[in-house]
């Protein structure tokens, strides 16, 4: 019987999403990718430091048990396969069980997401994340030097999310663009009953919370929504949520109020946002992506 994907969370991930490749990067980018290999091959013994994504994919790897395999996490790189025996053995060591990779030496990885049906990308590749978010894969680029994930969380993959343009459509996220505050609150409390369109990550919020209901002892998932909306903006995006049958655990309605603290109170394991101020803030205080889609990323 051939193996299926079918199901299961998959997540796809970069090598440097996953794991601390800075040093070796900066080779790469100083020389070339020939010097990038033999020093990936010297350390191939040399479990790698974990990244900015690691703590996320740790957890959500827990949700698997002997008899059920929940989540599948793909690595889907840039690097050459040489390169890719240290993931995999990094991997292992870690006790990471991810068995299945794409090594593509430096072309774009994004066009195999598709047959893996993936549910997330994560990259450091800005081009790659625009092209699987346009293929409509939730994707975001991770901001490799993001502060890691707090530990004091063991038994929770903490997800926060950005509103308009992320989990929402533009919609709302267009008009405060184009009129400014007060029209964009006019807007939605006269549209207060009227869900708001899907973004590119509502997708992953749904496959999350089909992995919550079918649940497991070791983890749970604990989501956010972290939005400058105020009142009274905050309703639409409350009935959206309803309408969708989805329930976030935090919502956080900050009027434009700097999000980075309140995340740090709050220590996602991994935050998205489609506004690279807003990230920049956040990456001080937690790990973070941009999801470059919508208004805010022409």
């Amino acid at each position: 019987m051939a193996a299926s994907l079918d199901g299961k969370l998959v997540v796809a991930i970069s090598s440097r999403a996953l794991f601390d490749f800075e040093e070796e990067n900066t080779v790469f980018e100083q020389s070339d990718d020939r010097a990038y290999m033999k020093l990936q091959l010297e350390r191939v013994e040399q479990p790698a430091r974990p990244g900015v994504a690691f703590s996320m994919v740790r957890k959500l790897l827990s949700f698997n048990d002997a008899g059920t395999q929940r989540v599948e996490v793909v690595i889907l790189s840039r690097n050459d396969p040489v390169s890719g025996m240290r993931v995999f053995r990094s991997a292992q060591h870690y006790g990471l069980t991810i068995e299945r990779g794409s090594f593509t030496r430096g072309q774009p990885p994004w066009r195999y997401l598709r047959p893996l049906k993936a549910n997330l990308f994560l990259s450091a590749h800005l081009s790659d994340v625009r092209a699987a978010l346009d293929a409509g894969v939730p994707a975001a680029q991770v901001y490799p030097r993001s502060v890691h994930a707090s530990d004091s969380h063991p038994h929770e993959v903490r997800i926060a999310f950005d509103g308009d343009a992320v989990l929402f459509s533009d919609e709302a996220e267009r008009v405060y663009q184009a009129q400014g505050l007060n029209a964009f609150q006019q807007h939605e409390a006269s549209k207060a009953a009227q869900p708001l369109a899907g973004g590119p990550f509502k997708p992953l919020l749904e496959a999350l919370h089909r992995l919550q209901q079918e649940g497991t002892d070791r983890m749970r998932i604990r989501t956010a929504l972290v939005t400058a909306r105020s009142a009274p903006a905050h309703e639409r995006a409350i009935r959206t949520l309803m309408d969708w049958n989805i329930e976030v655990d935090e919502a956080m309605f900050l009027g434009g109020l700097d999000k980075g603290e309140f995340l740090r109170e709050f220590e996602p394991d991994f935050f998205f946002d489609d506004q690279t101020g807003h990230i920049e803030s956040a990456a001080r205080h937690v790990p973070s992506g941009h999801v470059a889609s919508g208004v805010s990323n022409p």
